[in-house]
C-alpha cells in the first residue's frame, strides 16, 4: 500500500513559517519568498499554494521542538498527550532513568513559572498555532466567511485549528471554568504586538465562534488526508469545549454535536481486535477522525510519542523512562475485557504494567524501530460514544447514557453478560462508571485530562509512581493547572 503523509515542507518560508506572534511567547522565523499577501492573491489560481501553507500548519502538530525549547519531551500534539496522562495520574511514571518527566511527576514544574518544561513549551506550541491559523485566515481575506468556493475549506480548516488552539490553552491554563477569570491573551492578527488578559468568557465565545463557522465552511468537504481537520472534527472540538463548560444548556449542546458525530456513520467503534492491534495504523483502524501517517521521510526518531511510549522503538519506553498504566486503575478493569490484556503484567518484571499490547510498532522487534513509521491518533469515535454516555447522564437521560456505554463494551467482552451489570446503575454510580470506562478506553491517548477537569474528578496515585503515591488530588487542585510562563510575565506588559 502506498502510504499517504505529510511531505515536509520544503519552501519552510510560506508565510505560515513567520511565526512570531510576539516576542512575549514566539520566536519570528523570517519570511523568504512567500507573503500572506501573495498566498490570498494568488490562491484562487494556485491552491496547492494554500494547501502548501495549511500543510505546514498541520506538520507542527507533531514536529519537534514546536514549543521552542531543543527537549526531548517537545514534538508537538502527543507530547502534551503525554504530558497530560501524568498530570491525570493515569500514567504513572514508574521508572525514570533519564529524568524526563519527573519534575511534571512531582507537580513541581506545574507549580513554578520558572520551569520552561511545560509552561513555556505548551504556550509557545499554542499560540504558534494560533499565530499560523491567523497566517492562512489573513491570507484568504480575514474572517469574512464571503468566501470563494475554492477556498471555503481551507478558511474551515484555519479556523477550527485556531479554535484548537485555544480549546487547549483553556483547558491547560485556566483551572475550571468561570466567565470573569482571565488568563489568556486573544490574538486575531498574525504577528501582532503583546495583547492584555481576555476573559474566559471571551475565549470561549471566539472558539465557539470559530469551530460554529469552521463547520459551515467544512460542509461537503471530503479530505485527503487523515492529518486535515473536516467537518466532524471539528464538531468533536466543540463538543468538547460545550463539555467543558459544564452547564446544563451547554451539556445538551455537546451531546447533540457527539450525536450527529456517531449518526453520521462515517466511523466505526474499534472492535476489539483493534483495540489490541497496536494503534499504529491510520489505515487499520477505521475508529480515527483524526491523524497523521508517518513516514520515514518525517524524520522522526527517538524524540516522539511511540519514543516515549512503544517498548518497541529505540528511545525512552525501552531504555529506562517507563510510563505504565497507573496500578489501581489497572486493578479496575474487568478480568474478562479486552483492554485488560492491553498491559503487560508479571510484577517484578521492568515491564510491569507498560501498554506492550495497546501501543506497539507493528514488527514487535525490541527497540526495532529506530526512525518512525508508525502513525498517531488524535481523535476516534469511541470519544463521542462515551461523551454522549458521560452528558446524557449528567442530564438524566440515564437509559440512553447506558446504550451508548454499552455500545463501547460491546466491543470490548466477548459476552454479553460481562456488561449487564450497567443496566443496574444510576445517578452517581452510573456517572462514575462511565468516567472510569472513559479513562480505561483512552489510556494513554492524552484524553484523561480532560476528562478529570470535566468531571471535577480527584485524582488518587497508585503504588507503581514513583511520586505522590496515594495522595488525594482534587481536579482544581493548582498543581494540575499549567502556569503563565516566566517569559510572558516579563515580556507582555500588560501580564497581571
Amino acid at each position: 500500500m502506498i502510504k499517504k503523509y505529510i511531505k515536509p515542507i520544503i519552501f519552510g518560508a510560506v508565510t505560515l513559517m513567520a511565526i512570531g506572534c510576539s516576542e512575549s511567547f514566539l520566536e519570528e522565523t523570517p519570511t523568504e519568498t512567500i507573503s500572506v499577501d501573495d498566498v490570498g492573491q494568488t490562491g484562487e489560481i494556485y491552491p496547492e499554494i494554500v494547501e502548501a501553507v495549511l500543510r505546514g500548519l498541520y506538520e507542527t502538530t507533531f514536529q519537534t521542538q514546536t514549543g521552542g525549547l531543543n527537549t526531548h519531551e517537545d514534538f508537538g500534539q502527543k507530547g502534551y498527550d503525554v504530558i497530560t496522562d501524568i498530570l491525570s495520574g493515569d500514567m504513572a511514571l514508574s521508572r525514570n532513568t533519564y529524568n524526563r518527566y519527573s519534575s511534571i511527576a512531582q507537580l513541581i514544574a506545574t507549580n513554578d513559572f520558572t520551569f520552561a518544561k511545560p509552561n513555556y513549551m505548551a504556550w509557545r506550541y499554542y499560540y504558534r498555532i494560533i499565530n499560523q491559523s491567523n497566517l492562512v485566515i489573513k491570507s484568504l481575506g480575514g474572517d469574512d466567511l464571503n468566501i470563494t468556493e475554492t477556498n471555503r475549506a481551507a478558511l474551515g480548516q484555519a479556523k477550527a485549528m485556531r479554535a484548537y488552539g485555544y480549546f487547549y490553552l483553556t483547558q491547560l491554563y485556566v483551572t475550571e471554568y468561570t466567565e470573569a477569570t482571565r488568563v489568556l491573551p486573544i490574538y486575531l492578527e498574525g504577528n501582532s504586538d503583546a495583547q492584555p488578559q481576555a476573559t474566559t468568557k471571551e475565549v470561549y465565545d471566539l472558539i465557539i465562534k470559530d469551530l460554529d463557522e469552521a463547520i459551515i465552511l467544512l460542509d461537503g468537504f471530503n479530505r485527503d488526508f487523515h492529518y486535515q481537520v473536516n467537518q466532524n472534527v471539528a464538531k468533536t472540538l466543540l463538543a468538547y469545549t460545550y463539555a467543558s463548560k459544564g452547564t446544563s444548556v451547554d451539556n445538551i449542546k455537546a451531546r447533540e454535536l457527539a450525536e450527529e458525530i456517531i449518526q453520521s456513520g462515517q466511523f466505526p467503534i474499534t472492535t476489539k481486535t483493534q483495540s489490541t492491534g497496536g494503534f499504529n495504523s491510520v489505515y487499520n483502524n477505521p475508529s480515527w477522525m483524526w491523524g497523521v501517517d508517518i513516514t520515514s521521510d518525517n524524520s522522526l526518531g527517538l524524540v516522539s510519542w511511540w519514543g516515549q511510549m512503544d517498548y518497541f522503538t529505540f528511545s525512552y519506553q525501552s531504555f529506562g523512562d517507563h510510563k505504565t498504566i497507573d496500578e489501581s486503575l489497572y486493578g479496575a478493569i474487568d478480568n474478562n475485557d479486552v483492554r485488560k490484556t492491553q498491559f503487560h503484567y508479571e510484577p517484578g518484571n521492568t515491564k510491569h504494567l507498560m501498554p506492550l499490547n495497546k501501543f506497539y510498532h507493528e514488527d514487535r522487534n525490541f527497540r526495532g524501530q529506530r526512525i518512525i513509521e508508525s502513525d498517531y491518533v488524535y481523535m476516534r469515535i469511541d470519544e463521542m460514544y462515551l461523551l454522549s454516555a458521560e452528558l446524557a447522564a449528567k442530564e438524566g437521560n440515564e437509559a440512553e447514557a447506558k446504550n451508548r456505554l454499552k455500545d463501547v463494551l460491546s466491543q470490548r467482552f466477548d459476552n454479553a453478560t460481562d456488561y449487564a451489570y450497567v443496566d443496574g446503575l444510576a445517578g452517581e454510580a452510573l456517572l462514575d462508571e462511565i468516567y472510569l470506562q472513559t479513562r480505561i478506553e483512552f489510556w494513554g491517548e492524552g484524553k484523561s485530562y480532560l476528562a478529570l477537569k470535566r468531571n471535577k474528578e480527584t485524582v488518587v496515585r497508585g503504588a507503581n509512581h514513583l511520586y505522590l503515591v496515594g495522595e488525594a488530588i482534587n481536579h482544581d487542585d493548582e498543581r494540575l493547572t499549567l502556569e503563565i510562563p516566566q517569559s510572558e510575565v516579563q515580556n507582555n506588559p500588560f501580564m497581571n
